[in-house]
């Protein structure tokens, strides 16, 4: 009867998890990996658009970094949620307009989460969220007090026969060589002379191969809690996707 029991059980489980949204899923783990230290939202959207590149229902997680807020889907990773610097508290408060932008069919969104806005976590990694793995690779870097110099996010894009993909991963200097994290590599360090942080191309085409057309290099200024300011003029040209530029994953 106990066996039997299990069974049921193990049973209810593999269905509710095979009806369980993987958006909602990768939504709610980059809302974890980031903390509850950084101001972040999960939204459930609804598309009105006839054609679109996104579902008729969304869930997104909007986050706070550099001063602008930030829009992350596990279907194709981040991008820039705000359009112009300087604006924060106006944008939190207003997320309507922001978000028609990236898909005019973005009408309608609800924050989605428990009492204090965060739901249970199921285990794994967010898909396509190299972007916020590794701003949490630089603060984790940091945390453990290992020399991080120059620390930038470097952005590239690869020319796919399925179109355009971006990719993005933690640089800095330590030891007087330049130092590249990548998210999808768990945490391994890879070496290179320092001069070649000062060429993003030749350096994001060592990671990602010849088919890299463009890269770019985002300098951040890190105080001593945590990183907070992108250099100036970041946003001129956004990481991101949708309508205004590419996917970062």
């Amino acid at each position: 009867m106990r066996a039997l029991l299990r069974f049921f059980v193990l049973l209810a489980v593999a269905l509710a998890a095979r009806g369980a949204d993987p958006l909602l899923a990768d939504a709610r783990r980059a809302q974890a990996l980031l903390g509850p230290g950084v101001w972040s939202r999960v939204l459930r959207l609804e598309n009105e658009s006839r054609v679109s590149v996104y579902p008729r229902v969304l869930h997104a997680l909007v986050f706070e970094f550099a001063g602008v807020l930030w829009f992350y889907t596990g279907r194709d990773g981040t991008q820039s949620l705000s359009l112009h610097l300087g604006r924060l508290d106006e944008d939190k408060a207003d997320l309507g307009p922001l978000l028609r932008e990236i898909d005019p069919g973005f009408r309608r969104f609800r924050e989605t989460g428990g009492e204090d806005g965060r739901d249970a976590v199921a285990p794994g990694r967010p898909r396509n969220a190299c972007f916020i793995e590794s701003l949490v690779a630089l603060r984790e870097r940091l945390a453990r007090g290992l020399e991080t110099i120059r620390p930038a996010l470097l952005a590239y894009y690869a020319d796919l026969p399925s179109g355009p993909r971006g990719h993005t991963v933690l640089t800095f200097e330590s030891d007087g060589r330049a130092a590249v994290i990548d998210p999808e590599r768990r945490g391994e360090v890879r070496w290179f002379a320092a001069p070649q942080r000062e060429e993003p191309l030749a350096l994001a085409r060592q990671l990602g191969g010849l088919r890299v057309g463009r890269a770019r290099l985002f300098p951040l200024t890190v105080p001593s809690s945590w990183l907070r300011v992108f250099a100036a003029g970041d946003l001129a040209e956004p990481v991101g996707a949708g309508r205004r530029s590419l996917s970062v994953r």
